[in-house]
């Protein structure tokens, strides 16, 4: 079955940059959908980006611009690259697939059905 794996965030100063990692393992179509999401304490989980596999891509208002989504299909790794964080980005970060995809690719969590296990981000 299918896997995903977090990394790469951390704590970083405001105006920062970070560039988070997802392993994908496990069968996987190429045709599926992937987005990255994030959840602040109290707060519902909410899309940020999200990647279709014909390249289509979608991002949240509150990143655009600040944000790029992209993917190495063979090494089968998701990446969020954040420019320009703000202190309201701070978050647990989740990367999640689903096999049937749309154009433009889905920002809502419950679009998708296989989810990591979330890495944190802290922005100061």
């Amino acid at each position: 079955h299918v896997q995903l794996v977090e990394s790469g965030g951390g704590s970083v100063q405001a105006g920062g940059s970070l560039r988070l990692s997802c392993a994908l393992s496990g069968y996987t179509y190429s045709r599926n959908c992937l987005g990255w999401f994030r959840q602040a304490p109290g707060k519902e989980r909410e899309g940020v980006a999200a990647i279709g596999g014909d390249g289509s891509t979608n991002y949240a208002d509150s990143v655009q611009g600040r944000s790029t989504i992209s993917q190495d299909k063979a090494k089968n790794t998701l990446f969020l690259q954040m420019y320009s964080l703000k202190p309201e980005d701070t978050a647990m970060y989740y990367c999640a697939a689903h096999f049937v995809c749309f154009r433009p690719p889905p920002l809502h969590p419950s679009h998708y059905n296989v989810w990591g296990q979330g890495t944190q981000v802290t922005v100061s």
